[in-house]
């Protein structure tokens, strides 16, 4: 059996909307195998579809299947720590273990560029999958069903304070508040700031990032969708935060804020939002994640 491993990412980082994306230290597991039948398992609390809806999956059965290949069966069992609907994505992962885990099993005969491009074309976009494969902080766009990417570390000066409230948000919904068309003007507030959120998150020029975190294109519009998001976010620059945005789509909410002072930032956090009488949001640090999805042999399940 095999163990896949594939992170949490963090999409548009405020200004690079459809563009950007981090992958960070918080992981799903799927243990995989060829079986006469399939059969999913949940290694947690968190219920997965059983049959052939199960996302991981109809990932991997799409695999073989371009591949010139049927599987009979799979043995699949998961943990998901990512949570779902949030914004971190959840969905993206699970894309990545079935293609990864399918093409690990029939020998590799996808190359990673393959993986990359195949992984975006199920998802419809490149911001969660390809940082899911590459780790790290990913520029991404697409031109004729191909991904153009470059990964680069992000400084170990910055950590990230993620704030994942009770309730989801699903991307159709906070899609659907988007306006159709943008005026130049906030074309080019944005393109300026998604530049600088890339050499600033590289290069740990931490100053830059309160600026580059600023958008015009979707959070104005999203931040209805999220109960006390204003109040999170003028917290978060209140104790600190080198710049805070909504994470994908929402609901989650991620501050950036300063190694040295991650662990006291999440600790005042979590004391000023139950003052508040908001107590169900789970507030951790995380790090950007350097490597991508990663396959490892196991021999027991």
């Amino acid at each position: 059996m095999i163990r896949i491993q594939v992170p949490a990412t963090s999409a548009n980082l405020g200004s690079g909307f459809d563009a950007l994306g981090i992958a960070l230290t918080l992981y799903n597991q799927v243990w995989m195998e060829e079986s006469d039948t399939l059969q999913i398992v949940s290694r947690d609390a968190t219920p997965v579809p059983q049959d052939e809806h199960n996302l991981v999956y109809w990932a991997a059965k799409l695999l073989y299947e371009r591949c010139g290949h049927s599987p009979r069966g799979l043995h699949i069992e998961q943990e998901n720590n990512i949570p779902m609907a949030r914004g971190l994505g959840s969905s993206s992962a699970c894309i990545v273990a079935g293609l990864l885990g399918a093409n690990h099993l029939l020998g590799n005969p996808l190359c990673q560029q393959q993986l990359i491009d195949f992984a975006a074309e199920i998802e419809g976009h490149p911001d969660n999958t390809t940082p899911a494969l590459l780790g790290g902080l990913v520029t991404s766009a697409m031109e004729q069903g191909r991904v153009y990417s470059v990964s680069v570390p992000v400084s170990e000066k910055i950590r990230f304070a993620v704030f994942v409230p009770p309730f989801e948000l699903k991307t159709e919904t906070a899609r659907s508040v988007l306006p159709k068309e943008y005026s130049r003007e906030d074309a080019v507030y944005n393109l300026s700031r998604s530049a600088l959120m890339t050499a600033s998150l590289f290069s740990g020029n931490l100053e830059n990032l309160r600026v580059a975190v600023q958008d015009r294109i979707h959070q104005p519009y999203r931040k209805g969708l999220i109960d006390h998001c204003d109040k999170v976010f003028e917290m978060c620059a209140s104790l600190g935060s080198l710049g805070t945005y909504i994470s994908g789509a929402g609901s989650t909410i991620i501050a950036m804020v300063e190694a040295g002072q991650a662990e006291d930032f999440a600790k005042q956090a979590r004391a000023h939002m139950a003052q508040w009488g908001v107590a169900d949001w789970e507030i951790s640090i995380r790090s950007a994640e350097a490597h991508g999805a990663r396959v490892f042999e196991e021999t027991n399940s």
